[in-house]
């Protein structure tokens, strides 16, 4: 009778075990791995207090999601890219199947376009320092991107003021990147607009790390849907004066916590708009926003976070007290999404459409200096090889044709160059310009010539025997004697 009530109470067990290890989440069907960076003692400039306890946070957060977390703090330049190294290596081998999240927590720096993680030993006495002491974000996003995945983030609290001083020429803030040029299947949240500061905060979190620990936790929320929420609360704790932004190119869903099926909260005043839908026009968003109250319309803005929602926001709203903040924010976000073109198609044509515009910015003298960099490109272009395929491709279709000048080039200033080098190719053959009836014949040259030591040219043409006797019998007549009568004998 025993046995039976062993085996039911074995097989009960079994399984409740079983039930808990395929229900809770979807962490369970697949494999999550993440690495937190906290960058707080910094060597040469102030520290950060709330990058250690942001990056402790997010470590639990993480953990209770069902993340294998690596947490790392105070990470120098080849600290920092070794954890990045050996985080790719556990990715890796993890497989396909795999959610690999990166939070960091520290100084953030733009320059000349490109965003750079700040290791604890960075001392830069110029910018161009920074690619050398710095790690740049692209590296990270490259080396996570290039393995296979089922989704990458990449949360960024990484914004905050530039404490170095030799850098005062940087721009604010970090510059967009669009996941969407990449690898697809990647989300990157900022914890504040591109090119804005995000604060440290005065409780122990920054208002980023704050939000993300309250909102993540809750149940099936997609992820967008997270980082929506996270801005409004972010928007609000700091009077608008931070908003996360992001960006994504994610495939699959994800939540932190809760099943992949069940319905999900509605967001306060997103009844009233499609959150998962496109790109909308500022005259559809004029109708959405019409007639509804001012702080109802802002959260709906704010969440969509794009150029045309807070256009339309300031075209109705004009009185509100909302209104100067956004068309704040609207301005430097359509900067840096000229300044993100500019740099992206780097040529000459594209930093003089940045500077026609935006002449006054904070990222006007690095324009400038990449610019000077483009046209200093375009100088350095070998004339020959421009004129070459048109040589090549004339001769041999129609010898005795003349070729076609070349047409006229884009840059102007290039045309100079040119011209300069062709015209001076005739001064280069002045040789022919000295006639050879000139030259002096070689009588003369020999007979200007000053006499060569020894005997005289006329005992030379006696004979070269008789020359060689005389010139012996100079230094004495008895040598040259004994001389001959020695040549007598032998010969």
């Amino acid at each position: 009778m025993r046995r039976p009530v062993f085996s039911s109470l074995f097989l009960a067990s079994g399984i409740l075990a079983l039930t808990q290890l395929t229900t809770p989440t979807d962490a369970a069907a697949e494999a999550r791995l993440a690495l937190v960076i906290g960058q707080s003692a910094y060597r040469t400039v102030p520290e950060l207090p709330n990058a250690a306890n942001d990056a402790k946070g997010m470590t639990e957060l993480l953990g209770n999601a069902g993340f294998n977390v690596t947490t790392a703090a105070n990470l120098a330049q080849s600290e920092m890219r070794t954890a990045i190294s050996d985080f790719a290596g556990k990715v890796s081998a993890s497989g396909a199947d795999t959610v690999a999240l990166v939070f960091y927590a520290g100084h953030g720096l733009q320059i000349d376009g490109e965003n750079y993680l700040v290791p604890v030993d960075l001392d830069p006495k110029r910018e161009a320092d920074i690619p050398l002491q710095g790690v740049r974000l692209n590296d990270l996003l490259n080396t996570l991107g290039a393995l296979p995945t089922r989704a990458r983030i990449f949360m960024l609290d990484a914004c905050r003021n530039n404490p170095f001083p030799a850098l005062s020429g940087a721009g604010h803030g970090l510059a967009i990147v669009d996941t969407k040029a990449g690898a697809p299947g990647s989300f990157i949240s900022y914890s504040t607009s591109p090119g804005a500061e995000a604060e440290d905060g005065s409780g122990i979190d920054s208002p980023y790390t704050t939000a993300a620990l309250t909102i993540a936790k809750q149940p099936n929320l997609p992820i967008e849907e997270v980082f929506k929420r996270i801005r409004v609360a972010v928007a609000q704790s700091t009077d608008g004066r931070q908003i996360p932004w992001e960006s994504s190119s994610l495939t699959t869903d994800f939540k932190f916590f809760g099943e992949s099926s069940g319905s999900t909260p509605a967001l306060p005043g997103a009844s009233a708009m499609a959150l998962a839908g496109g790109t909308r026009s500022v005259e559809d968003w004029r109708k959405t926003l019409q007639g509804k109250p001012a702080m109802v319309a802002y959260e709906l803005v704010i969440t969509d976070d794009t150029v045309e929602a807070y256009q339309a926001y300031i075209e109705l709203y004009a009185q509100d007290t909302r209104t100067p903040r956004v068309r704040t924010v609207l301005e430097r976000r359509r900067q840096m999404l000229a300044w993100e073109r500019a740099t992206a198609i780097n040529t000459r044509a594209s930093f003089e459409a940045y500077l026609a515009n935006w002449d006054n910015s904070d990222l006007a003298a690095t324009a400038r200096r990449l610019l000077l960099r483009v046209q200093n490109r375009n100088y350095g272009v070998p004339v020959a090889a421009v004129a070459t395929p048109v040589a090549v491709a004339m001769a041999p279709t129609c010898p005795c044709s003349t070729p076609a000048a070349p047409a006229t080039p884009i840059n102007p200033s290039v045309a100079p160059v040119i011209k300069k080098r062709v015209d001076d190719t005739p001064p280069k053959r002045k040789v022919v310009e000295t006639p050879p009836k000139r030259r002096p014949p070689p009588d003369e040259v020999i007979y200007e010539r000053a006499p060569p030591p020894g005997p005289p040219p006329g005992a030379v043409m006696q004979g070269v025997g008789i020359g060689i006797g005389i010139g012996m019998g100079i230094g004495g007549r008895g040598g040259g004697d004994h001389y001959r009568g020695d040549y007598n004998r032998r010969y």
